[in-house]
């Protein structure tokens, strides 16, 4: 069976970086942190300060604020990002720019054949916090109506479907870490195998809570710092942990013929997407990242190109000591040679880590990277380590003329996926 093209028509992110596309690709160009000291609760009594927290997030410019307290922040993030990512497709028929885009549908002929898959890695762990707390005080009987439906992971892409009509598969991979990129590759493979001719993807998490902080801290896993520019610095020595963020980051799938018959603009075309597991270990990726490798590898050859062929890998780094070791133990074994030109960089030493929504924000940095033909850095890097040798585009980003762009995403529970990008050429 032929496999069709499939190309990006539409891009939507709110992340530490910006509540917005253009707000945010400025601020991860010009090397802007978006680290900073919790706000969402009293972090007296924690041990961890630091996040990279979503700000001013005003979800009025493109929610409806009633029907949103009927959505947990995971979930708010999402609509709002696909809002944005759908309004850039050109897709919602009869939008003109103006007012709310909420509940305006696809045009009725795409509506069977467009379809959803956001991942969320937790979903709505500060309604669950917040309903657990109440139940206490009041008997469990006391809790929201809304609050299954409010918690639940798969309920972001339920309801991006629910607002535009899209009839299609919706469905949610939680597979931590990875779960965005997995959302997007399984999206590009639906299309490209004929199932669907649209896919609104891609991934979010909102985790910045009192429970979510202090499980990852009572597993090690959390930076303590508490300067914000010493806090995520993959790849260098002094690493220590990761930092938590939250955000959301949406992309819009076409078929290239769909996208050509209606004159849409394109970012970009999706060619590779590896997925495996590392079965080894709970939290702990495979000894010299080899289920990661197995990954790219699997990416690679999905997109029928060479090693040689990838300039710039958007890593996964997140600036705890075995990823960033093993990430670049597993590039050197993928890439051989190659590896010492490829440029390899971290954003998630600006935005943090946002667990099941990293990978879909990175996916839309990545495209955005190949657009503008620019380098995201690697930036707050001063200590070098042995382990991570590789070009991590130290604090300045570079322009670069690129082709072939890679995203990876590994997470807890050996789940690993890896997305490849290509310049849109016809």
């Amino acid at each position: 069976m032929d496999k069709r093209r499939v190309v990006v028509t539409g891009l939507g992110t709110v992340n530490p970086t910006g509540n917005d596309l253009k707000e945010s690709w400025e601020n991860i160009k010009n090397g802007v942190c978006g680290i900073a000291p919790i706000t969402l609760f009293d972090t007296s009594n924690h041990t961890v300060s630091l996040a990279g927290e979503v700000k001013n997030f005003d979800l009025t410019k493109r929610l409806n604020k009633r029907e949103a307290r009927h959505m947990s922040r995971f979930t708010q993030f999402a609509l709002y990002a696909a809002e944005e990512a759908l309004i850039d497709s050109g897709l919602l028929e009869g939008y003109e720019g103006e007012g709310l885009a909420i509940d305006v549908k696809v045009k009725e002929s795409d509506s069977e054949i467009a379809g959803v898959i956001i991942s969320s890695g937790i979903g709505g762990l500060d309604t669950i916090e917040n309903e657990h707390s109440k139940g206490i005080e009041k008997g469990f009987d006391k809790v929201s109506p809304f609050f299954i439906p409010m918690s639940i992971s798969n309920m972001a892409a339920a309801r991006v479907a629910i607002s535009h009509n899209l009839q299609g598969i919706c469905t949610c991979p939680v597979t931590a870490c990875a779960g965005g990129s997995n959302a997007i590759g399984d999206a590009f493979h639906r299309i490209r195998d004929g199932y669907e001719e649209i896919m609104v993807c891609g991934g979010t998490e909102a985790s910045i809570t009192p429970l979510g902080i202090g499980g990852f801290t009572s597993m090690k896993a959390l930076c303590t710092e508490t300067d914000p520019n010493r806090a995520s610095i993959p790849f260098d020595a002094e690493r220590s942990g990761f930092v938590m963020g939250e955000g959301s980051g949406i992309l819009v799938l076409e078929s290239l013929d769909h996208a050509l018959e209606r004159g849409a603009k394109i970012y970009a075309e999706i060619v590779g997407y590896g997925s495996n597991c590392d079965a080894y270990h709970i939290t702990a990726p495979s000894p010299n990242g080899e289920g990661g490798a197995k990954c790219m590898k699997l990416a690679i050859k999905d997109a029928g190109i060479e090693p040689s062929d990838i300039d710039y890998i958007n890593a996964h780094g997140t600036s705890t000591h075995l990823n960033d070791a093993g990430e670049t133990s597993a590039i050197k074994s993928v890439f051989g040679d190659h590896a010492k030109e490829l440029a390899v960089s971290s954003t998630k030493s600006m935005t943090g880590h946002m667990l099941g929504g990293a990978g879909g924000v990175e996916a839309v940095f990545s495209v955005m990277a190949l657009k503008d033909g620019f380098i995201p850095a690697t930036i707050n890097y001063k200590t070098p380590d042995p382990e991570c040798d590789l070009d991590i585009v130290p604090n300045e980003g570079r322009n670069s003329d690129l082709n072939y762009v890679l995203s990876n995403s590994l997470g807890f529970g050996g789940h690993n996926a890896c997305l490849i990008f290509k310049k849109y050429s016809e």
